[in-house]
């Protein structure tokens, strides 16, 4: 069969509008329980070390978190194209098959006590929404011709993030306070039960075409071991000190394979990263986005931190106090899948989102201890999800647009890699920031405010190669770029790129 007879069933033209609707609310779903995921871990991770027997360690219970995103950020590479491959509805399912499993299994450690076995399961849910995150978008990219139906996709999908995160929060602060914390894991397996069974049902048929091409192993290999061991490396070393060999021989081979990698997806028929996405301004873009990330990582966990270890609050109070991100992220989103990103260039979008993450950080980083939460907590708040909802939506656009339909799955991968990658390396370099801190004497406050600086470090570093992407863009503008289509009805491309 033709990739033109692939017609999604209903098609977008004939799609009942309630199914339209719950199709869309599903793949924003996995952008939700993406971030609460996240969250499962940042609120209870003082209770969690205590039955792991490493409370106290501020190293380990950043791994928690760390590998988690880990787990999203690494294999969301290799995710797409699979997708790509054998279908996006069906990894979706299968993702959600595991991440029930592997909930489940989080659960159970509690009885185990060991806090490896722990990480594991954790970075095989961070795995599960690895190959559901790049499919869910490109269905949507996929099933959507490029337009503002698409865009409202986009942006949804993007903007939900904060949300999922309180969302997640506030649940996990629930089952603290009314059962224990295994319930947290528990309870997502059900709905990741719950995401297969309406995921089969909702889901249209043959929504994207069966890429002809072949499976890149040896780009998946060396790509997938540079971003795990580039990453543990960073994240151990504040567990066990940076003066123990392993940790430095594990990075120096992860940033060898990482030049294997660029070397085989040269000589590859079939790249997991196809030559033509890649141009200066995509470079640019990805750039801001992971520095601008990283520093949202650290803001997030220890914002919350500092709410219960500095201040005192329960997780409840300290996840409450989140909740106005939801409102502020779902603005942002909107504001730039119908405005922003139709009305200004990319650099200059990019550079408002990397504003947010600069002044959300340094607002944090310079918050007194005892200060009301109005003063300078709410308004981080607020100004970091802006650049959380400016940054991913309008990255996943512009790459969306550049590749024709049976690659959506390569579009959604990279932006998604670089987001949740970013966060965990982020952590990792908070935690070594932290872990020589506390070694040389600081105490726990003074140890978090240099973590919070980290952040601005990274955000700082986003405002600049933004600044400098806006003035290439003016100066040396890439010739032949497209521009985006304003209607529904703008022609999908076919294998060859041709209309």
């Amino acid at each position: 069969m033709s990739r033109q007879d692939f017609t999604p069933i209903p098609s977008p033209e004939t799609i009942s509008k309630p199914r339209e609707a719950a199709f869309i609310a599903l793949m924003v779903m996995t952008q939700l329980l993406t971030q609460a995921g996240l969250a499962q871990t940042v609120v209870p991770g003082q209770f969690i070390s205590r039955t792991m027997g490493v409370a106290g360690d501020a190293g380990e219970i950043s791994w928690f978190t760390a590998a988690f995103s880990l787990g999203v950020g690494t294999f969301i590479l290799i995710a797409g194209r699979l997708g790509d491959l054998y279908g996006y509805k069906n990894i979706f399912l299968i993702s959600y098959v595991w991440l029930a499993l592997w909930y489940m299994l989080c659960g159970i450690s509690h009885y185990s006590g060991n806090v490896i076995f722990f990480d594991v399961t954790r970075f095989c849910q961070g795995l599960a929404y690895a190959f559901a995150t790049p499919n869910s978008i490109a269905l949507l990219g996929h099933f959507y011709p490029p337009g503002p139906r698409r865009n409202l996709g986009m942006a949804l999908f993007g903007g939900i993030a904060p949300g999922g995160f309180v969302i997640g929060a506030l649940f996990s602060s629930m089952f603290l306070e009314t059962t224990t914390w295994p319930w947290i894991f528990y309870s997502g397996a059900f709905v990741a039960c719950a995401m297969v069974g309406l995921g089969w049902l909702i889901i249209p048929k043959r929504i994207g075409s069966p890429d002809e091409g072949v499976f890149d192993y040896l780009g998946a290999f060396t790509g997938v071991t540079c971003l795990v061991l580039f990453n543990f490396a960073w994240n151990q070393g504040p567990v066990v000190g940076w003066d123990k060999p392993y940790v430095y021989v594990l990075l120096i081979v992860g940033i060898l394979s990482g030049v294997l990698f660029v070397y085989a997806e040269k000589k590859a028929k079939n790249p997991l990263i196809p030559p033509s996405v890649i141009n200066r301004d995509i470079l640019f873009m990805l750039g801001c986005i992971a520095t601008g990330w990283s520093s949202f990582g650290i803001w997030n966990f220890y914002t919350f931190q500092w709410g219960t270890l500095i201040l005192g609050e329960s997780p409840t109070r300290v996840s409450i106090q989140f909740i106005p991100c939801m409102i502020a992220g779902m603005c942002c989103s909107l504001l730039t899948g119908g405005v922003l990103i139709r009305k200004l260039p990319t650099s200059a979008v990019m550079v408002i989102a990397m504003a947010c993450f600069l002044v959300g950080s340094c607002l944090m980083a310079t918050r007194p201890v005892g200060q009301i939460y109005w003063a300078q907590m709410f308004v981080s708040c607020i100004i970091m999800t802006g650049g959380m909802d400016i940054s991913f939506p309008a990255g996943v656009m512009i790459m969306s647009n550049r590749l024709p339909k049976h690659q959506q799955g390569i579009s959604a991968s990279v932006v998604a890699t670089t987001v949740n990658y970013s966060i965990s390396i982020g952590l990792g370099f908070a935690g070594t920031v932290q872990y020589y801190l506390q070694k040389n004497g600081a105490s726990e406050m003074k140890a978090m405010r240099g973590c919070f600086y980290m952040g601005i470090g990274l955000s700082g570093l986003a405002m600049m190669i933004g600044l400098v992407f806006l003035g290439s863009q003016f100066v040396f503008p890439v010739p032949g770029e497209k521009s985006e289509p304003d209607s529904d009805s703008a022609p999908a491309e076919d294998v060859d790129g041709k209309v």
